[in-house]
């Protein structure tokens, strides 16, 4: 299967192009219009292909592993297909197919048997016949095909090899039995398969579990009323549908290259945590390749929490300019397992292209709705694709903004201008949490204390009585200075003082979340309306 994945860019311009030994699951993580979709195409046309397309923008190559001889042999014998009445074969060719569980239709193709056996044991030499093979057992699940998993199938003669999905799970009780778990714990339904319609096979959904097999997998009457009492999963919902299509398939089919676009699509977030559990481990001990585009924290949270292997690559595209990086699954499990980054949601940063932090929720309100309200307008002062997070107070915002960095993501945090009055270790915090360079610390250090003694040299609370105003003109100047060194760095200081000092002219009144609510009523509703800054 997949063995390896690069792509045509890396971390940054001028670094080497991204390259990645391939897992049982790598997730595709990042802002919209970022490449995540792209990329599996671009995956599967490769698959099919063995090689690339002129128009790849994202891949420049994937390489496979070799089967032994005894594996493409034992593998061929599943599949080959008996010639129809009229059906030429030519010589030196074996008749291959397998039932495609997207249309429910057997895909046929003639395969030149030695060319195939011998490419298997070298897959990229790129000659075509493996790619035969392997265009079998590609599949990519986009919003609409993965509803059609569990359409009625035909049940095929049961003393063989099972042509589909549910034909497997029909005759292995413990497989079926898991599944019917998986579902249970999901929709507290059972799922059964319905095999009362003579050479077919249904799923449907029951209210109890069956109390025999027989009453389950007969054609008697007790088995007609039950399944009668039950059901059918197409009349379901689409995420009912959806979720269970994507677990029979993974767990009952043999699809060795599984492409998901947004799994998470029709479920809520607990239903796509439990989804990125199980096909994590249904993969734990498996030389299958699943890859997966997603905009979901919940989803990728449950693949981790799966324990499998697992590949997260972050991919973004600004100003013309795209970035892929593999991000450590330990940094991301600090994030999930951390109560402060965990309450606050920090992990979504990752399908974002920046992220501001700001001291409370007050303050992200505010300072999101700004953004809304500029990016409506057009104005160039606003920010796109951003993610506004509320740490708890000012110490803790360097808690999110650090390990979001780390992860290659911009983060900036927004803070009163009182952050002077934090010296020692807490003001270190704040460096190091920028990632202000060490040998600058001393400095900043000195240049906090002084300006400190200057704002309390004013006798006034000059946090609310104006902030950098206050100063002399010398003193406001090298605040001013002190202040843009920081902001390099991604700390903005508010120079008026606090939160409540934005927008003076409308007179909002109170502190917190009472001055915000007067200053959204001042505003008004119109989004394009923008008050002064």
């Amino acid at each position: 299967m997949i063995d390896k994945l690069k792509l045509k860019f890396g971390s940054s311009q001028g670094q080497p192009n991204l390259e990645v030994n391939m897992t049982p699951i790598t997730v595709f993580v990042g802002p919209n219009n970022s490449g995540k979709s792209r990329i599996l195409i671009e995956i599967e046309n490769h698959s099919r292909k063995i090689h690339g397309q002129p128009t790849d923008l994202i891949l420049d190559n994937l390489t496979f592993s070799a089967l032994t001889k005894d594996n493409i042999e034992s593998e061929l014998a599943k599949i080959e297909q008996t010639p129809k009445l009229g059906e030429n074969v030519m010589p030196g060719h074996v008749l291959i197919g397998k039932l495609n569980p997207q249309n429910n239709q057997t895909a046929r193709v003639q395969v030149n048997k030695a060319g195939l056996i011998d490419e298997a044991q070298h897959p990229n030499t790129r000659q075509g016949y493996y790619a035969q093979f392997l265009n079998l057992y590609t599949l990519r699940l986009d919003g609409t095909n993965r509803l059609n998993l569990l359409n009625e199938q035909e049940a095929g003669d049961l003393q063989t090899t099972p042509k589909n999905h549910l034909a497997h799970l029909f005759i292995d009780n413990a497989l079926r039995a898991q599944v019917r778990r998986i579902v249970f714990e999901s929709f507290g339904k059972y799922y059964v398969i319905d095999p009362t319609n003579i050479g077919k096979l249904r799923v449907r959904l029951s209210d109890r579990e069956p109390s025999n097999e027989r009453e389950e997998k007969g054609w008697e009457t007790e088995a007609i009323n039950f399944h009668k009492a039950a059901l059918q999963i197409t009349m379901a919902s689409d995420g009912v549908k959806a979720f269970s299509g994507i677990i029979t398939t993974l767990l009952a089919g043999d699809p060795k290259i599984t492409l998901i676009d947004e799994p998470e699509a029709f479920l809520h977030p607990a239903l796509s945590n439990k989804l990125g559990k199980e096909i994590g481990n249904s993969l734990t001990k498996s030389n299958k390749r699943v890859v997966v585009s997603t905009h979901s924290s919940s989803f990728l949270m449950g693949c981790i929490q799966s324990g499998a292997p697992l590949n997260i690559i972050r991919l973004t595209y600004k100003n013309g300019l795209p970035t892929a990086r593999i991000l450590p699954k330990e940094k991301i499990q600090l994030l999930m397992r951390h109560p402060l980054l965990r309450s606050t949601g920090v992990l979504n940063g990752l399908f974002f292209e920046s992220v501001i932090v700001t001291e409370a929720d007050s303050d992200r309100a505010f300072y999101q709705e700004i953004n809304e309200r500029l990016l409506s307008r057009k104005d160039p002062r606003g920010i796109p694709n951003c993610l506004f997070i509320n740490a708890q107070n000012k110490q803790t915002v360097w808690d999110i903004v650090k390990p979001l960095r780390e992860l290659g993501i911009p983060t900036v945090g927004i803070v009163d201008i009182d952050v002077i009055k934090e010296g020692g270790q807490v003001f270190t915090k704040l460096l190091d949490g920028s990632f202000t360079p060490t040998l600058s610390h001393e400095g900043l250090h000195n240049q906090r204390t002084k300006i400190l003694a200057a704002f309390n040299a004013t006798r006034q609370n000059w946090k609310i009585a104006g902030g950098i105003d206050l100063l002399q003109q010398s003193d406001n100047e090298a605040c001013s200075n002190f202040f843009n060194q920081l902001q390099e760095y991604g700390v903005f200081v508010i120079r008026k003082g606090e939160l409540e000092s934005w927008l003076r002219n409308l007179a909002a009144v109170g502190h917190g979340s009472n001055w915000l609510i007067d200053i959204f009523t001042k505003m008004g509703d119109n989004p394009d309306e923008l008050p002064i800054l």
